[in-house]
């Protein structure tokens, strides 16, 4: 097995042309997802319509593209998932209409007509382990704290799961339909906004490690996790000399801000808890490379029904010209 299993897709696949890690996620994998905008630009600017719009979207783009999401956090230039999803291909249809719709939805408000992403979103696997499953949670609960933006969770102005987690609720949020909007606008039709919103629902999974636990249990352990994040913060604070800057100060920034540095580092294949179960998870990677490669080889010499793995999204066949 490779020592760096990041090596392999750029080296080993040249005839994919890409030098990016393969998409690799099992049936039934529990994967973070991050999405980053352009430049790290704050075009997510957190605003009480786009909070509704951004829930209206990730609620419909579940219900179309089933997936279960267990935890969402929308910042002002990024984004972070815990879903559970079948394969790579339903992960890519989700994404897909999650990250078009959004774009369109937020570039709206904002008057950002350009690129919105800054590139295609990163998803992570995250092990069985429940110490694995409920760190990555409160990762991704501490969004807005961890910044020095607010001093709890729940006080995120934005789309931020931990109140609806907290308190066991529905998440809604607010589907317009564009293309009816647009169809009586060229009509010159006067309809009343409302005409063309739909409330779309969310319920939150709980964590894979979690299913057998009561709601009660749960809402008591998501609550333990929101007060080690608001000490966390009380201690930074402290320790920095810096309160947070508060629900108001987001509202204000700039959406067209863009950060002197933006953090970047290359992504994990995998977090999990333990070297066991991280090894695990890269060799499974490197069978599923493995059989790629195969499969891809066969391709190339003109096997249009080479096997490739379950959920694997084949290279792009090459085109064939008449020629005279």
């Amino acid at each position: 097995m490779p020592a760096d299993l990041r090596e392999i897709g750029a080296a080993d696949l040249d005839f994919v042309g890409v030098a990016r890690r393969l998409r690799f996620v099992p049936a039934g994998s529990l994967v973070e997802v991050t999405c980053r905008t352009v430049q790290g630009r704050l075009l997510l600017r957190p605003s009480p319509l786009l909070r509704e719009l951004t829930l209206g979207v990730l609620a419909r783009a579940a219900r179309l593209y089933p997936v279960e999401v267990h935890a969402f956090a929308f910042l002002s230039n990024h984004f972070h998932l815990l879903v559970t999803v079948s394969d790579a291909q339903r992960l890519a249809r989700f994404m897909n209409y999650l990250n078009s719709n959004l774009a369109r939805e937020a570039g709206r408000l904002v008057r950002w007509r350009e690129k919105f992403w800054g590139r295609r979103y990163q998803a992570i696997l995250v092990s069985d382990e429940p110490e694995a499953q409920i760190a990555r949670l409160r990762y991704l609960l501490a969004h807005g704290v961890k910044e020095g933006l607010v001093a709890s969770p729940v006080e995120w102005p934005g789309a931020h799961s931990a109140r609806a987690l907290l308190d066991g609720e529905v998440v809604t949020g607010r589907w317009v339909d564009r293309t009816l909007e647009q169809a009586a606008l060229r009509r010159r039709r006067a309809v009343a906004p409302e005409t063309f919103v739909t409330v779309e629902t969310l319920r939150l999974a709980p964590l894979p490690c979690w299913t057998a636990l009561s709601d009660s249990a749960r809402r008591r352990r998501l609550s333990e996790l929101v007060e080690e994040i608001e000490r966390e913060g009380r201690s930074q604070t402290r320790r920095t000399g810096q309160a947070p800057c508060g629900r108001e100060f987001v509202l204000r920034q700039d959406p067209r801000h863009e950060p002197n540095r933006v953090d970047k580092g290359p992504a994990p294949l995998a977090h999990a808890a333990s070297r066991a179960a991280r090894d695990a998870l890269r060799e499974a990677y490197a069978i599923f490379v493995g059989a790629y490669r195969r499969a891809a080889e066969l391709l190339r010499s003109g096997a249009l029904d080479a096997p490739f793995p379950e959920g694997a999204f084949p290279p792009p066949m090459p085109h064939a010209f008449a020629v005279g």
